[in-house]
Formats: structure tokens, sequence, C-alpha cells
């Protein structure tokens, strides 16, 4: 049996051959914890959108992820995905996404080839999160805003496809056990919304 590849290309081959499915069908918090889909469906919920960038490296392509800075009112110091809400002013969650990222890690939107979305995320925390794959040159080097982002960092993608270092966990929340992914990389601790859009990732193009 040939190797399983974790490269960009065998990633853009996957959109291509299984495409992503059922877009209109959200994914979210309320997969783990059916009991709060009436919460996750919000009239309220605000769109945003993050990025998933791919580097294409030889061999295998890495994701880089942020940790956001320890002085941000929500969410300080989780490890997070490129992001935030869509503006008025933007044209597309693309463009939200892409925008966000120059903002938060210094990438040039130029430097990303953008090759399809994930079904919307939705939280309890009142977002309707739409994910951005793109594929980033290898020579970026990110330049982390620190008002925002306290450092950025990449994953190998064979890692987090890889269902092995998937787990659930749980913490109470309002008083009721909240379940959500977790993918513990070396000192890094990869939970909640970042783990639950890397499993739709993993769900929609590599489970088999």
């Amino acid at each position: 049996m040939p190797e399983r590849m974790f490269d960009a290309a065998d990633l853009k081959a996957r959109l291509l051959t299984r495409g992503l499915g059922a877009l209109e069908h959200d994914t979210g918090d309320h997969i783990l914890n059916p009991d709060w889909e009436q919460l996750a469906e919000s009239a309220a919920a605000r769109e945003a959108a993050v990025l998933v960038p791919v580097v294409d490296r030889p061999g295998e392509a890495g994701v880089i992820l942020t940790t956001r800075a320890a002085h941000l009112r929500k969410h300080s110091g989780q490890v997070a995905f490129p992001g935030g809400s869509v503006d008025a002013a933007d044209p597309s969650v693309e463009a939200a996404a892409l925008r966000e990222a120059r903002e938060e890690i210094g990438l040039d939107p130029g430097d990303v080839e953008v090759i399809g979305r994930l079904p919307r995320y939705r939280t309890t925390t009142g977002f309707r999160i739409t994910p951005v794959i793109g594929i980033v040159d290898p020579g970026f080097a990110p330049r982390p805003d620190p008002s925002e982002v306290a450092d950025a960092f990449e994953v190998p993608l064979g890692f987090l496809m890889n269902a092995a270092n998937h787990a659930k966990d749980s913490r109470v929340w309002q008083g009721k056990p909240r379940y959500f992914y977790t993918m513990p990389f070396g000192d890094r601790y990869i939970w909640g919304v970042t783990a639950g859009i890397l499993r739709t990732l993993y769900e929609r193009l590599y489970a088999s």
C-alpha cells in the first residue's frame, strides 16, 4: 500500500475528488453537545471567518496556528487560526479571512492560494465561523502583531489529520459539562473550536 501523503498537492486533490459536501449543513459545538443546538442557532450570532493556512512544504505540509495574546479579553492564551469577524466592507468570507491573516501574522494575500471552504462552525459563544483553506508559499515567515498574537507556529498536517492524535475532553460551563476535541502537540494545547475545525477537515477529507 502506498504511503499516505500529507502535502499540499494531495490536499488539493482530495478537495477535487471528494469535495467537502453539504456545505449548507453547519458543524460546531452542538455536534458533541446536542442539547445546545438552540443556543448555537441564536439569531444574534455573528459571522466570522478564519484562514486555515497550509504551508506548501516539500514532503509534508504544515498548518500555521497562533497563540492569542495574554491580555485579550476573550480566549486569551488559546491556540487559534488567524481570523475574526466578517466586516461589512469585506466582499466575502475569503476576503475577511485573508484580511485578518494579514493583520495578525503579516501574511500577504498574494502568498495564499485559496482552495476552498469548510462548513460553517457554530459556537456557543455566538459566532458562525467559516473556515477558509489556503495554500501558503513556503517562503512566508510569520510576523505576529503583539496586540493580538503572542506567537505563530506550525504543526505538521499529518499529525493533525491522524485520528490517533484526536481526543475528547470536557469542562463544566454554565453548570453543564461541555465536550470538545483536543489535539495536544508538544507543549501546545489545541482544543475547542480550533480542534473542532481541524476534526471537520479530517472527517471530510482524510477519514476512511
